[in-house]
């Protein structure tokens, strides 16, 4: 309940308010005031009447305290093979330097929020009040409220990342009942180039806890950046995302979003071209089992002419899962010559599984080209039917049209590692989910 994070915030206050600058202070003061203005969403909200959240409202859910011990052995199936990536580690929603490994690279600084907000950095202040004044949901506000730590990144201009930078956010078995409010913020300069991968794991498989996360990332002019979020939760845990981009001219953004847990899985990813000639490739694949609901929001704001974005997801839902998609697309009057294409899929494998899927463009320019599509449906009869009557099982034929439809979007993933692993991870899912429909026959 609202008065429950509210208390929590006056006790956070109250302990930290002593050490915290006055401007960070200042800045979760406005955030609490926010969220208790708004209250948390509602099924008349617009925004969120296709996502109940109502088991997640009523729990009440207290801040993660000391992290469970973790060694690299324990994080080692999360990194993708690769140890000699940099990365950053927060474990229970704490800074882990044992697990981190903060790299040396020139133009590149990272540390982990908390350090920087002690180390009062003038230029953090500045960008985190910027940040923190666009509280676009209410979960948003709470973040930045009760949000200690999380990840600081910037690049230098005409830096170049040749190896992706990966911000790991681990929950430990014993965080059952607790909340962790990370924070990211990611400042490319100028014709920068950086990939950076966003993983949130869970190391018990049916730990209740609730993770709510802010991301931010911010392209100079002629930036390039190629940003995966991947989410593989407790499938009984909570996890709510928002993800803020802001494009300058010229620059370039690449997203891959991947859901495979939560019992309640949001994410709402906004962009912003700011710029001419801006570009945003947005890509999401996502499964839901079980009773799970995963919700995508997405918004591409149009705000200046020559700019383009392309967007493809797809959802793979079984047994009860509910899947819910809202894409919209806004066209400022001074947008002449956007180039916009959305296209939503969504491939439902039992009678009870069900989507809300609602492609929404708003247009105020004349000279553009903008589309939509959405589908919604089982596996093609006539492609299975070609595989089985080859000799193919029925429900291996059928495993192999669903990794098709999957594998389409994941092949978007430029990192190697990363897609084979997740490669990996479908095929073990497709695998399960058959075996368990076959035990319950």
């Amino acid at each position: 309940m609202i008065e429950h994070y509210l208390r929590e915030y006056e006790v956070a206050a109250a302990d930290g308010g002593a050490t915290a600058p006055g401007w960070f202070r200042s800045l979760q003061a406005d955030a609490i005031e926010l969220f208790r203005a708004s209250g948390f969403p509602g099924p008349k909200d617009e925004e969120w009447r296709f996502t109940p959240i109502a088991p997640l409202v009523r729990a009440t859910f207290r801040p993660a305290g000391s992290a469970t011990p973790v060694g690299l052995t324990d994080l080692e199936p999360f990194l993708f093979g690769r140890l000699d990536w940099p990365r950053l580690v927060l474990v229970d929603g704490r800074f882990s330097p044992e697990l981190s490994q903060l790299p040396s690279i020139a133009g590149l600084a990272i540390a982990n929020l908390a350090s920087v907000v002690k180390s009062g950095d003038g230029d953090l202040a500045s960008d985190l009040a910027e940040a923190s004044g666009r509280t676009v949901t209410p979960f948003a506000s709470l973040n930045a409220a009760l949000g200690m730590d999380g990840t600081v990144l910037r690049l230098a201009s005409d830096s170049v990342m040749e190896e992706p930078v990966h911000l790991v956010h681990v929950t430990t078995p014993g965080s059952d009942g607790t909340v962790t409010h990370p924070r990211l913020l990611v400042v490319i300069g100028e014709r920068a180039r950086a990939q950076v991968i966003e993983s949130y794991v869970g190391l018990g498989s049916e730990g209740c806890y609730w993770t709510n996360v802010v991301c931010d990332v911010r392209l100079s002019r002629g930036a390039w950046v190629e940003h995966t979020r991947i989410q593989r939760e407790s499938e009984s845990a909570y996890h709510t995302g928002v993800t803020e981009i802001r494009q300058e001219a010229d620059s370039h953004y690449r997203s891959f979003s991947f859901a495979i847990g939560g019992a309640i899985a949001r994410h709402d990813l906004r962009s912003r071209l700011g710029g001419s000639g801006a570009e945003a490739l947005l890509y999401g694949l996502y499964f839901g089992r079980g009773d799970q609901l995963v919700d995508n929001h997405t918004t591409i704001f149009h705000d200046q002419p020559d700019c383009r974005s392309w967007e493809v997801y797809k959802g793979i839902l079984t047994d009860r899962a509910h899947g819910v998609f809202n894409g919209k697309i806004i066209v400022q009057p001074i947008a002449q010559k956007t180039d916009a294409k959305q296209t939503n899929r969504a491939l439902l494998l039992s009678d009870t599984a069900k989507i809300d899927t609602k492609p929404q463009l708003e247009i105020f320019a004349d000279d553009v080209k903008c589309t939509h599509g959405a589908t919604v449906g089982n596996l093609d009869p006539l492609a299975r039917f070609y595989l089985t009557s080859r000799g193919i099982p029925d429900r291996v034929a059928g495993e192999l049209l669903t990794y098709a439809f999957a594998a389409e979007v994941l092949n978007e993933i430029s990192a190697e590692p990363v897609r084979t692993v997740l490669d990996r991870l479908i095929h073990g899912r497709l695998a399960s989910d058959r075996l368990e429909a076959h035990d319950a026959r």
